[in-house]
């Protein structure tokens, strides 16, 4: 009987030692098989760090392709300005069509597209975040601007009637502006020369409008360089004038008010074509009148208007 119990002991051994094996086998095959699953859930459920930062990566580029496209639309819209102010004075000047030269540019822009597409995403993508910045700096600047004007606006009370703010003429597509303040080329002697105003292409007899509460302090006859025009002012040291016009509708001595119509635009004076010389002075000294818009323009059209005022411009006068 110890024989036996002798034999069959290592045979238990053996079995026991079998059974655990089994048993440690199905325990680490159930395990593994959890982790699994909780992996194929995570996975589904979650975002893993990397896919997180793609993530977040396509939607910042999506971001900053918006950004591109409203900039691209803005644009644009100033090109198309400028366009429909050149065809404006065009068909002032020789009363045609003008000829159309997008087609003659045609190939540029298709060159320029080649080599936009040649360059690689991330130097595209740094070119896109550097040009994002800049309007961002600019816009910044921009509405502290103009925020600081409307606060100032605010602390004069009834005495901001007296500042110009609002444009001469109706102009609210902003394409009638030609010629900005600063050195530009005289259409007579064909030589720079300060252009300490701003000229409307306009034609005759269209309403002229104070652009500020004043007095009528004078009005010149038509046989000077500036034709007739008529100066408003305004008693706080601005004063305004209004030139090259086709009559008068005020005289001297008479108040008028932001909005009246002081006169109908001509062509008299030394001038190349209809339109109407506008000037800003404050305490005599002359100012570039395109920063006195600000009671009648949006942020973003007072943006759109120093634009216009930086681009290449004939003066009439």
């Amino acid at each position: 009987m110890a024989i036996m119990n002798s034999k069959n002991t290592p045979r238990k051994r053996r079995n026991t030692l079998r059974h655990n094996i089994s048993r440690l086998a199905v325990k680490l095959l159930t395990w593994v098989g959890a982790v699994v699953i909780y992996f194929i859930v995570f996975s589904l459920l979650f975002d893993t760090p990397t896919e997180y930062a793609l993530r977040h990566s396509i939607d910042r580029l999506q971001e900053e392709y918006d950004a591109l496209t409203a900039r691209y639309d803005s644009l644009s819209a100033v090109v198309e300005n400028v366009m429909e102010r050149d065809r404006n004075i065009f068909n002032i000047l020789f009363e045609s069509t003008p000829y159309d030269f997008n087609s003659e540019y045609k190939q540029q822009r298709v060159e320029l597209q080649e080599k936009l597409l040649e360059k690689s995403d991330r130097q595209m993508k740094r070119e896109m975040l550097a040009s994002i910045d800049a309007l961002e700096t600019k816009l910044t600047a921009v509405e502290s601007s103009y925020n600081t004007l409307q606060e100032r606006m605010s602390e004069l009370g009834n005495g901001s009637n007296n500042i110009p703010s609002i444009q001469p003429v109706i102009n609210h597509q902003l394409t009638l502006l030609t010629a900005a303040y600063g050195l530009l080329m005289h259409p007579f002697y064909r030589t720079l020369q300060s252009h300490q105003g701003v000229d409307y292409t306009i034609p005759e007899g269209e309403p002229i409008f104070a652009t500020a509460d004043g007095i009528v302090s004078n009005v010149s006859g038509k046989n000077s360089t500036s034709g007739l025009t008529v100066v408003i002012d305004h008693y706080n040291g601005y004063t305004t004038s209004y030139s090259h016009l086709q009559s008068a509708k005020v005289k001297r001595g008479e108040r008028v008010r932001r909005g009246d119509i002081i006169a109908r635009s001509g062509n008299s004076g030394l001038s190349l074509a209809p339109h109407l010389h506008y000037e800003v002075r404050y305490e005599g000294m002359r100012v570039d009148p395109i920063h006195y818009f600000f009671m009648e323009l949006t942020p973003e059209e007072y943006q759109r208007i120093i634009r216009i005022s930086r681009s290449g411009m004939q003066s009439f006068d």
